[in-house]
């Protein structure tokens, strides 16, 4: 019985293959893509939190309270944070409640609708962004030094299309289609 072909990724040894200690090639270039992108995302994830862990943040709430400190003086809906979240499934109320409880963020209800919660930073949280800003800048940079200026527009080209093709199927649970409002 003649052998399957072998794939490009079978030929070798990849970077991924050898940090999972997988023995077996992968099925595919593309399983190894998506399991390489997974594994990428990992890696700058962790690299990311260590920076803000030691100022008793986790990832999720950093970028909450960024959200909350982008949106200015007039505060920012609950779940418009929820939805410009890095992590979409990121439970937002626990989130909020924490960096509320830590001082950064401070809540209202909003008139005439009092469903609505608005969300605000306040002095505490804003200082300590400016604090952390440089180091994530800094750790940013260190994600993607190896990388020319022109591999990472191309990069971010790449992820950007990976990530439009595959909105609809890795939306959250009950989210809206891309495009379309959740009032739509």
């Amino acid at each position: 019985m003649p052998s399957a072909p072998r794939s490009r990724s079978t030929a070798r040894e990849s970077a991924v293959q050898a940090e999972l200690g997988l023995r077996r090639p992968f099925r595919s270039p593309r399983q190894e893509a998506t399991i390489a992108l997974l594994r990428t995302a990992s890696v700058v994830r962790r690299a990311i939190e260590r920076v803000v862990e030691p100022h008793g943040l986790s990832l999720a709430q950093y970028n909450a309270l960024r959200i909350v400190r982008g949106a200015g003086t007039g505060g920012i809906p609950t779940l418009a944070i929820r939805e410009r979240m890095i992590e979409e499934g990121t439970t937002i109320t626990r989130l909020l409640d924490k960096l509320e409880e830590a001082g950064l963020i401070r809540r209202e209800r909003s008139f005439p609708d009092r469903r609505q919660v608005i969300c605000h930073a306040t002095d505490a949280g804003a200082r300590l962004l400016d604090q952390l800003d440089p180091l994530v800048d800094a750790s940013d940079v260190a994600a993607v030094a190896t990388l020319a200026d022109a591999d990472v527009e191309a990069l971010v080209r790449l992820l950007d299309a990976v990530r439009a093709a595959n909105a609809e199927r890795g939306a959250a649970r009950g989210a809206a289609p891309p495009g379309r409002r959740p009032t739509d």
